[in-house]
């Protein structure tokens, strides 16, 4: 008896397992989906709204994250327990897995794509690995706060010129780590940056990188064509420490939205966006919304803003209009709207509903649902159009 292609994509699907048989297509409308209860992804095809497997035995992936080699095929997935996972995305496999640390918090590939490096609360450092078979190629430790205990690494992202940059929570500074010679790492340290910094994030064209700080206000920035000059204090009125609200989650600063030479960023512990000139980095506008605002992301374009919130309000995205700086459109996707993922030319997002176990996806012309998908408490959506991008 003859099984018809779709059944057969079914049985694949629901199974978990995948035959012998790759997909022989191209991936640039691919992704995957992080199923964070389950410790599994799914493989999407993005233009036809549509699961193509399910991966298992991902491990913990409460705060999961993932990047892509440069041809697409390979998705590194980050778990929170240490592990790290390299998936064929074309069919739907696990060709390497290593749990490498105790507690993970996210990591980044190399500008040539050929290193993978790891984020590590514990053992506080990071670690760089090969991209083919996740062989260690260094291990970098971070400063020790005590005898027993290294500082955790937070804001691990690449940058031109086979480098990574991190910064360290308990201790204030920020590494940059040069691979141009995987063999000879050679490490510049930047100290005193600021009390706690606690993420980071680095522009698109790879200029600033701007690292968060949990114990104070302000941000540190680091001019990476100009790293000599070390770090400076931006926005010092910026932060956790002026908050006139209860913080329920502290905002990824990987969510920011840059739209032309304007920064939108998400105010700590208020209802509102802010509105940064890029440059000199001073406030130029503050944006009211509904709650506390966690990713802030542009448009491809640049045109649109889309704002998702911490609890109890986290059932809201809101829509501003870069121009006007109105919020022109609130949605109620539902509880648990965790993350935004826009199609690379920006005509539609993927927003996870964690609560509703399902994707949703949203024209953005119109901005109305157009499609929804079955996923098992979804959080991160990753499409492989990342693979080109400085940062993520």
């Amino acid at each position: 008896m003859k099984i018809s292609h779709y059944l057969f994509s079914a049985l694949l699907l629901f199974s978990g397992q995948v035959s012998a048989q790759c997909l022989t297509r191209g991936t640039g409308d691919m992704g995957i989906v992080i199923e964070r209860a389950d410790g599994s992804v799914q493989v999407v095809d993005r233009r036809a709204h549509k699961a193509l497997f399910r991966i298992e035995g991902l491990g913990d992936l409460s705060h999961a994250s993932a990047v892509y080699s440069p041809d697409e095929r390979y998705a590194y997935v980050f778990g929170r327990d240490g592990g790290l996972t390299r998936l064929d995305i074309l069919c739907g496999t696990i060709t390497h897995r290593i749990v490498q640390g105790g507690n993970s918090i996210g990591g980044a590939i190399s500008q040539d794509g050929n290193l993978i490096a790891v984020s590590n609360y514990e053992p506080g450092g990071v670690k760089i690995f090969s991209a083919s078979d996740l062989s260690l190629v260094a291990d970098i430790p971070a400063t020790p706060v005590n005898s027993e205990k290294r500082a955790k690494t937070v804001g691990l992202v690449d940058a031109p010129g086979q480098r990574f940059v991190f910064s360290l929570y308990d201790t204030g500074e920020t590494w940059i780590v040069d691979m141009s010679d995987p063999t000879k790492p050679q490490i510049h340290k930047y100290e005193h940056i600021g009390q706690q910094p606690y993420d980071g994030l680095i522009t698109k064209d790879g200029r600033y990188y701007i690292a968060g700080l949990f114990g104070q206000d302000g941000l540190a920035l680091l001019d990476m064509w100009h790293p000599e000059q070390g770090t400076r204090l931006i926005l010092e009125d910026y932060g956790k420490g002026e908050q006139k609200l209860p913080v329920y989650k502290m905002p990824h600063l990987e969510g920011w939205a840059m739209a032309g030479n304007r920064a939108f960023l998400p105010g700590v512990g208020h209802h509102q966006v802010l509105v940064v000139e890029r440059g000199d980095w001073k406030p130029v506008g503050k944006i009211p919304v509904y709650g506390q605002p966690v990713f802030v992301m542009a448009r491809p374009d640049g045109r649109q803003i889309w704002v998702n919130f911490a609890f109890p309000n986290n059932d809201t995205i809101q829509v501003i209009d870069t121009e006007t700086l109105q919020v022109i459109k609130t949605l109620k996707p539902g509880k648990g709207a965790l993350h935004m993922e826009f199609a690379p030319r920006g005509e539609e997002v993927w927003i996870s509903i964690r609560d509703r176990n399902e994707i949703q996806v949203y024209d953005t012309r119109s901005l109305e649902m157009t499609h929804s998908l079955p996923a098992a408490s979804p959080s991160g959506i990753f499409f492989t159009a990342r693979a080109h991008t400085t940062g993520l």
